[in-house]
């Protein structure tokens, strides 16, 4: 896997902003980056880019030629001599760039939003092609040109102000996973940028996070989400309150329920309703599944539907203990996934055994969670991906 880049790339916000996010996602999926410098001028930005791999994964390996690479990505306005597959991406203001036949560079503005998607929609077509055989119908895009602004994809460049100052007020935002990554990511990147923020989550960074999480490296396994993400933005002129806190437990200390903002980057709808039930002025709602991303907006008086409403059931739901024992491959044990959930009681040895012979998998790499909690052999085995 190759990233290239020229001097015009890495000599302007833009440009870095896409190197950066384009290493940070590609180095947590793929053993080898060639990093190309494409001209002299460039070559200082290689070697932070390598530093920057290297702390997602120790070993990953680095080189300096792209002679032997699968597939390559290309910032600037330079074309690589490289037989292998490439897309050009790049940026202008709000706008998103990507194409397969043509360099589109890097705009002169401070802005992030269309540099980092960008950013996702080159890395987004490096594995279409990389795993071309088993993602039957995915196909590749031949050119972008969208406002992270508008969403037009006609003239994408002069939609939206390119300077201005932002100011967040006093903003909550709850659940510092990979959504809340990428929040963080743009917002450490957006000049001009001021007010309160509180950050929220009561969890620490495990390793299993690393391959969804874009601002985690190998330093932060253990460190508070909360705190990493008061750390991501200590660049900017923003006043951050790191809670290492649930979102109850926040509530409960912080004496009023004056919440005029509210980003919700939570994993299950039980959180996105209790995040509601506080009756926040403003929400902002964001979520990602299989097949789709998206984002809601809910005012606390705007006659719109509330967030409650995203998650209305359509019939009667499965219980957690039953959903948990599905997605471990043992339907059948749902009463003892029950009473697991109830007491928080470390898991048993034959229980493990049970799981990996159910999901087809070595005992051994499942070994260590014997005697801890069921949550945390779920979250890790399970959601983590170390099944997988």
């Amino acid at each position: 896997m190759a990233v290239a880049f020229d001097h015009q790339a890495a000599s302007c916000a833009e440009g870095q902003a896409t190197l950066d996010l384009a290493v940070r996602l590609l180095a947590r999926l793929y053993p080898v980056l060639a990093i190309l410098p494409l001209d002299s001028a460039a070559s200082s930005q290689a070697q932070a880019l390598e530093r920057l791999a290297k702390s997602i994964n120790p070993k990953v390996g680095i080189r300096r030629s792209g002679k032997s690479a699968t597939v390559c990505v290309v910032a600037g306005v330079t074309r690589p001599s490289l037989r292998c597959p490439i897309f050009f991406v790049g940026s202008d203001g709000w706008a998103a760039k990507l194409s397969r036949t043509d360099p589109v560079g890097s705009g002169p503005s401070l802005l992030p939003y269309g540099a980092g998607a960008a950013s996702c929609f080159g890395a987004a077509n490096v594995f279409r092609t990389i795993f071309a055989a088993q993602l039957t119908g995915a196909e590749l895009d031949e050119t972008i040109d969208l406002s992270l602004c508008s969403y037009d994809k006609t003239k994408a460049g002069e939609a939206g102000p390119i300077d201005f100052p932002v100011d967040l007020g006093e903003t909550h935002l709850v659940g510092l996973g990979a959504i809340g990554h990428g929040s963080l990511w743009a917002l450490a990147r957006q000049p001009d940028l001021k007010g309160r923020l509180h950050v929220i989550d009561h969890e620490a960074i495990e390793l299993s996070n690393l391959q969804r999480y874009a601002l985690a490296g190998q330093a932060e396994i253990g460190m508070s989400k909360a705190v990493l993400a008061a750390t991501a933005l200590r660049s900017t002129a923003l006043e951050v309150e790191a809670h290492p806190l649930t979102w109850a437990e926040y509530v409960a200390r912080r004496g009023n329920w004056v919440f005029d903002q509210v980003g919700v980057a939570l994993d299950t709808a039980a959180d996105r309703l209790a995040v509601q039930g506080a009756l926040p002025r403003w929400i902002a709602n964001a979520w990602t599944q299989e097949h789709d991303l998206g984002i809601s907006r809910h005012g606390f008086d705007d006659g719109q539907a509330c967030l409650c409403c995203m998650y209305l059931p359509s019939g009667k739901s499965k219980d957690e203990h039953q959903l948990i024992a599905e997605e471990l491959g043992i339907p059948e044990a749902h009463e003892q996934v029950k009473t697991l959930l109830q007491t928080n009681a470390g898991v048993p040895n034959d229980f493990v055994v049970r799981v990996a012979t159910a999901m087809a998998v070595p005992f051994e790499p499942l070994a260590p969670f014997v005697g801890q909690p069921l949550r945390s052999f779920y979250q890790q085995a399970i959601c983590g991906g170390l099944v997988f």
